[in-house]
C-alpha cells in the first residue's frame, strides 16, 4: 500500500471512529453554543466594534478546538490502538493522517462558529471575502499543525487536559494575533493587499511548524 493510501486510510478510520462516538463534535458543538451565550449575556445588547468581535470569534475557535482536538492520539492511547498503528504505518503516515482529520474538524469547527456568529451578532459581516477565506484556511492550518504534534507529546500524559491548551498557547499566540488582524481587515472591507503581511506571515507559520511537526514526530511517536 502506498503512503497516499495509507494516509487516506488513517484520515477514514479517524472519520468513521468520530461519527461512531461524535466525541469531538459534541463537545465542539457544546462548547460553541455555551462560550456564545455567555458573550451575549455579557454584551447586554451593546455592538461591540471589529476589533472585539474578531477576537472573540477566535477566542471561540481557539479554546473551542482545544476541547477536540486533542483527541486525536489520546483516543488511540485510551482504546490501546497506538501500538497497532506503530506496527502498521510509518510515522509519517500517521503524522500526515491525523494532520488531515484535524484541519478537516478545525475548518468544521470556523464554519460553524461563522454562521452562529453571523446569525448571532449582526455587525459580524465579511465585506472582504477573499481575505477572510484565506485567513480561515491558513489559520485552521496552523492550529491543527500545532495541535498534531502537541497531542501527540501529551497523549501519555496523566494531566492531560490541564497540559493540553498550556502547552497550546505559547505556540499559538503568533497565529492567533495575526488571524484576529487579518479578521478585522475582512470585517473592515479594506483591499486584499492590506492583509498581504498577515498572509505572510500565516504561510510562513503553516510551513514552519508542519515541517518542524513532521521532523518531531518520529521521535515522539516512538517514544
Amino acid at each position: 500500500m502506498s503512503a497516499l493510501s495509507s494516509t487516506y486510510a488513517v484520515v477514514v478510520k479517524d472519520v468513521q471512529s468520530e461519527l461512531r462516538t461524535r466525541y469531538a463534535l459534541n463537545a465542539l458543538v457544546m462548547f460553541v453554543v455555551t462560550t456564545v451565550s455567555i458573550i451575549l449575556f455579557a454584551l447586554r445588547g451593546d455592538q461591540p466594534s471589529n476589533t472585539v468581535l474578531a477576537g472573540m470569534f477566535w477566542v471561540v475557535v481557539f479554546f473551542t478546538s482545544m476541547s477536540g482536538l486533542s483527541r486525536a492520539f489520546v483516543s488511540e492511547e485510551e482504546r490501546g490502538t497506538s501500538l497497532t498503528l506503530q506496527l502498521i504505518a510509518s510515522p509519517s503516515v500517521i503524522y500526515f493522517g491525523k494532520l488531515l482529520f484535524n484541519v478537516f474538524l478545525t475548518l468544521t469547527l470556523v464554519f460553524g462558529v461563522t454562521i452562529v456568529y453571523t446569525v448571532v451578532f449582526p455587525g459580524f459581516t465579511i465585506q472582504s471575502l477573499d481575505i477572510f477565506l484565506a485567513t480561515v484556511f491558513l489559520g485552521s492550518l496552523g492550529l491543527a499543525s500545532a495541535a498534531t504534534i502537541i497531542a501527540a507529546i501529551i497523549a501519555k500524559a496523566n494531566t492531560r487536559g490541564t497540559l493540553y491548551p498550556v502547552l497550546s498557547f505559547p505556540i499559538l499566540i503568533v497565529l492567533l494575533m495575526t488571524v484576529m488582524s487579518a479578521t478585522v481587515k475582512s470585517l473592515d472591507g479594506e483591499p486584499f493587499s492590506e492583509a498581504m503581511g498577515d498572509v505572510v506571515v500565516l504561510i510562513s507559520y503553516c510551513m514552519v511548524m508542519t515541517a518542524g511537526s513532521f521532523l518531531l514526530f518520529d521521535y515522539v511517536w516512538k517514544d
